[in-house]
């Protein structure tokens, strides 16, 4: 591993490294990958890894950057609160609320459904086998879950550009991960630990765009209307049915946890995106979140990460009740 550009160079062809008898000349045969990236304005970076393929070959990992000019109107908002089972954005134009979307990613069901069939497949076995890490590879959790964060993060990337906005994302800490998993049970502390929050706001941060990280802490619990606190939610079911790609209807079940606040009924991820969306627009930011139809006008778009932004149906969570449509 060379972590020092002054001690590799790509030159006439080859690759050169420093070592203890001075410099090694390596080299490398033609490649189409690496002469788009060498001559389409992407700078190597300072790190250089090499390894061998057990026999005379030396393969080399290189890792080129890119500078991006990222453009953004700092009224305009795209919020995001990430969840177990979904990622709700609130979008702000001009400082206003005008449309809250619900991405269905069901990360946490696959975490659940992975720890069992792991205990299934290890029952009395012992996982540093052969036999067992193999079966268990075959479940692929982590690729999985990779795949819809990489289409979550790709649909993201196009709001923001869409609407020149910064995105202002929730960040959990390892303090207040420590402070959520305390006291709770092992399945509860493993579904936490999980938790793909992390991994999401790093994906973010590699694209061309703007991202501020803000405190998710309280963002629930005070409704962005009243400034009113909330005491709690209650769980609220949802069946609709969609016609998928293949032209078959199928069942959607949609898990809301809803209150009721001056005879208004939120709900508890879109209360959380609105709540960050303000942490950055403004220190209280109580008069921002009203469009000038009002918020019984917004209604929350349920999508898909795997069918793109065609929305499966959509919520009004700011009424006397609970409509979909």
């Amino acid at each position: 591993m060379y972590s020092d550009n002054q001690d590799w160079k790509l030159e006439n062809g080859s690759l050169k490294i420093r070592t203890h008898r001075g410099w090694v000349e390596l080299r490398y045969a033609n490649n189409r990958q690496l002469h788009r990236y060498l001559y389409g304005g992407w700078i190597p970076s300072s790190e250089l890894k090499l390894k061998t393929d057990g026999g005379r070959r030396v393969l080399a990992y290189i890792t080129f950057v890119k500078v991006h000019p990222v453009f953004y109107d700092k009224k305009n908002v795209i919020a995001v609160d990430g969840n177990e089972n979904n990622i709700t954005i609130a979008i702000f134009r001009n400082s206003v609320l005008v449309e809250v979307i619900r991405i269905e990613t069901g990360l946490g069901k696959i975490v659940i459904a992975y720890a069992v069939r792991r205990k299934r497949i290890s029952k009395g076995k012992s996982t540093k086998t052969r036999e067992i890490k193999k079966k268990l590879r075959k479940l692929r959790e982590g690729g999985r879950k990779k795949d819809i964060l990489y289409k979550v993060v790709n649909f993201i990337e196009e709001l923001a550009r869409e609407n020149n906005a910064v995105i202002v994302i929730g960040d959990i800490s390892g303090d207040d991960k420590e402070r959520m998993e305390k006291n709770k049970s092992r399945k509860l502390r493993h579904r936490i630990h999980q938790w793909s929050i992390a991994t999401l706001i790093k994906l973010l941060e590699d694209r061309p765009i703007h991202v501020v990280r803000v405190s998710e802490r309280g963002s629930s619990s005070v409704d962005p209307f009243t400034r009113r606190r909330i005491d709690g939610y209650s769980p609220l079911v949802i069946r609709t049915a969609v016609r998928g790609a293949n032209g078959r209807f199928k069942v959607v079940k949609v898990v809301l946890r809803v209150a009721y606040v001056d005879g208004r009924v939120v709900e508890r991820d879109v209360v959380g995106a609105i709540n960050i969306g303000l942490k950055y627009l403004s220190s209280d930011g109580s008069p921002m979140a009203l469009g000038s139809t009002g918020a019984h006008e917004v209604w929350v778009k349920q999508v898909n990460p795997h069918q793109g932004p065609t929305p499966l149906t959509e919520i009004q969570v700011f009424g006397n009740t609970i409509k979909y449509r």
